[in-house]
């Protein structure tokens, strides 16, 4: 027997994106909409995270647009005087708060947790098995197009013989400390992983960084939810970007500018994923010396790891935490709107957030629209990885914003939002500093983007 579910909207996903998607289309609309997701609950990877996790940005640019996440100025620790950056526990609250608050209470949003979706409108029960299904003019939102991987719920991608493999999860569980620690991957997750070790009081040369590529990193300090700041970060990006010879001299260019921040001052890094670091992080991970770049790990034996580039001695006790997963997914770029289905992508450069709730509110406002009308509004973005992709990221995301900023209502929208990261507040006081950053942007945009799109071009 299947159930019929009356809903206008069929969101798969209950993570950021499909939150944020559902939360718009709630606030902007009178449809219904039943939101799925093989969890126990909503907040997606978040519920099963590593602990110590936290938002590599400011909270303001996560979570929905209805509701503010955090929003204060840290008044004590290493980022004294910058924004806020919540936690797993602050994370998985706040979206159980909207959902309660936001999404049910409306009357028209229903929670189905612990469910798969199967296709042709269909969801079923992992519990019960019981089968529900959504009327064919309920439109599919996928919200797993981009669902990152975590390395609690992937397995390592190397051969373990004998050595002792765990996920940075269970860092914290430990019981007695190994002779040594063996930290793989590149990304956000190994950074955090290392952060938190040193500052649980664990030597440097205890560590062990098994660093595919080196990656590079924006300076937290300059993506901060004052438009002064953020405006005047890009401003200063376009400009560089403008005159450069080449994607790596455009980053060695960006450090100098103290937006882009690099490991290691010896090695020119490949990877462009470009998370946020702090001044204080970059100190306390460049203590660890001990780094091999010989490739990715084939296998993990007691004492030794093969790679695909030689093999390196381990401690016999030591401990070896994968911290290697696909968090940020790279498929192909497709139409957000397509017949009968809407796919969540990032419509700027980054915060997926800001476009899963941009989608939201365009969809919502122009429901009865063509849907080449609203792709033309808004466009996908992509992730960076290589310089190359972080290039045609943000090609991709200036000439978004030029989009979706065109019409008034969504510039109005957009910049009453705290996930737009680049909105002028209404009442902004406006300040000297705000002017120039504004006028530099206007300068240096053109110019900026079209130089990026030739370097990416060049670059393959």
């Amino acid at each position: 027997m299947t159930d019929r579910v009356d809903a206008d909207y069929l969101v798969v996903g209950a993570g950021a994106s499909g939150m944020a998607f559902a939360d718009a289309i709630v606030e902007h609309s009178a449809s219904r909409v039943a939101l799925v997701d093989r969890r126990h609950g909503v907040g997606g990877h978040w519920l099963e995270d590593y602990p110590f996790v936290r938002l590599h940005q400011a909270s303001t640019f996560y979570g929905v647009a209805s509701t503010v996440l955090g929003g204060g100025r840290q008044t004590s620790g290493p980022e004294a005087g910058l924004h806020e950056r919540a936690g797993q526990a602050t994370i998985c609250s706040y979206y159980a708060d909207v959902l309660e608050h936001r999404l049910l209470d409306s009357g028209r949003v229903e929670f189905f947790a612990g469910c798969d979706y199967v296709g042709d409108r269909t969801f079923v029960s992992r519990v019960s098995g019981r089968h529900f299904e959504v009327p064919p003019s309920c439109r599919v939102v996928d919200a797993h197009y981009l669902s990152p991987e975590i390395p609690a719920e992937s397995a390592p991608r190397f051969e373990v013989h004998g050595a002792r493999v765990i996920a940075v999860n269970d860092l914290s569980r430990l019981t007695e400390p190994p002779g040594a620690y063996v930290v793989v991957g590149s990304g956000k997750t190994a950074t955090d992983a290392c952060v938190w070790l040193l500052r649980h009081g664990v030597d440097p040369d205890a560590i062990c960084w098994v660093r595919p590529r080196d990656p590079w990193m924006l300076n937290r300090a300059v993506v901060q939810p004052d438009p002064e700041i953020y405006l005047g970060m890009v401003a200063e990006m376009m400009r560089l970007a403008g005159s450069a010879t080449s994607l790596d001299a455009l980053f060695l260019g960006l450090e100098e500018a103290g937006i882009m921040l690099r490991l290691d001052r010896s090695v020119t890094p490949t990877m462009a994923k470009a998370p946020t670091l702090g001044a204080w992080e970059l100190e306390a991970l460049r203590s660890i010396e001990h780094v091999v770049r010989l490739g990715h790990i084939r296998s993990a034996g007691q004492g030794r790891l093969d790679l695909t580039q030689g093999s390196v001695a381990i401690a016999d006790d030591a401990i070896v935490v994968n911290c290697a997963a696909d968090g940020l997914k790279r498929p192909p770029l497709v139409p957000i709107w397509q017949p009968g289905a809407i796919t969540l992508q990032p419509v700027r450069a980054g915060f997926p957030c800001f476009g899963a709730a941009l989608t939201g509110y365009v969809e919502a406002t122009r429901a009865s629209a063509a849907d080449e009308v609203k792709n033309r509004i808004c466009a996908p973005s992509s992730f960076g990885n290589s310089l190359t992709d972080w290039a045609r990221m943000n090609v991709l995301g200036t000439r978004n914003v030029g989009s979706f900023s065109a019409e008034p209502d969504v510039k109005e929208w957009s910049d009453r939002v705290a996930l737009n990261v680049a909105r002028i507040p209404p009442g902004h006081p406006g300040s000297a500093a705000l002017d120039r950053a504004v006028g530099d942007l206007q300068r240096y945009a053109g110019p900026g983007v079209q130089r990026l799109e030739e370097l990416a071009r060049d670059a393959g």
